[in-house]
């Protein structure tokens, strides 16, 4: 069994991502609410068996370096699969004419979420809801206030932290996803659950490097 009490350092950085590829790493898989926990055992996909055992307040983010054994050219690596993040759509409310009409369903959106104490983040004209609970009962709830105007889709948390800014990543994720790497124009597509049908590519835009193709 090996003893984890404080993390050597993270894939994402340049010198560890170096080391890493001239060894064989073991990757040590959890789930976001495992990487959560301070204290906990787990076996690697090798079956070796991993007891951390970090700091009060403490947690794990994906690509952390859990074991480094040079001699024998292994290492274990924290990989973090983060949970799903419904996005509530609220680009067809933009463009009403009715103002009053737009602000109202506004209003009872945040009521609806409140009273689930489901965390939201703004941005632009969608709502990002990490989910707290089964897809279901998410669903279940959206479907219950029939919001005209709104349609919502679950998506992988791994798919929505490349386009949010730090303090954004953190806040859906408390931080289990690792260094961020953001893309401001990269594209995904939007499905009504409803009804099934595609609302087309729409960009999430988030504070990051600029892409020099994208110049005017």
């Amino acid at each position: 069994m090996v003893l984890v009490e404080k993390v050597l350092g993270n894939a994402g950085d340049p010198e560890w991502a170096q080391r890493l590829a001239e060894v064989s790493v073991e990757p040590l898989s959890l789930d976001h609410w495992e990487a959560q926990k301070n204290r906990f055992r787990k076996k690697t996909a090798s079956g070796r068996e991993v007891a951390v055992s970090l700091d009060r307040g403490a947690f794990l983010r994906d690509g952390d370096v859990l074991l480094w054994d040079a001699a024998a050219g292994t290492a274990v690596v924290a990989r973090i699969s983060l949970r799903d993040v419904m996005i509530i759509h609220l680009d067809q409310l933009a463009g009403q004419q009715d103002s009053e009409y737009a602000m109202r369903t506004c209003i009872e959106l945040g009521h609806a979420l409140g009273n689930q104490h489901w965390p939201a983040l703004v941005k632009g004209a969608r709502v990002f809801v990490p989910l707290t609970v089964d897809h279901k009962v998410m669903a279940s709830v959206m479907k219950t206030h029939r919001f005209e105007g709104i349609r919502y889709e679950f998506v992988a948390g791994s798919e929505i932290v490349p386009y949010l800014a730090p303090h954004e990543s953190r806040r859906l994720f408390g931080g289990a996803e690792g260094p961020l790497h953001t893309h401001a124009h990269d594209r995904y597509v939007a499905v009504d659950p409803e009804t099934g049908h595609v609302h087309g590519r729409s960009p999430i835009r988030a504070h990051s490097h600029p892409h020099p193709e994208a110049a005017e």
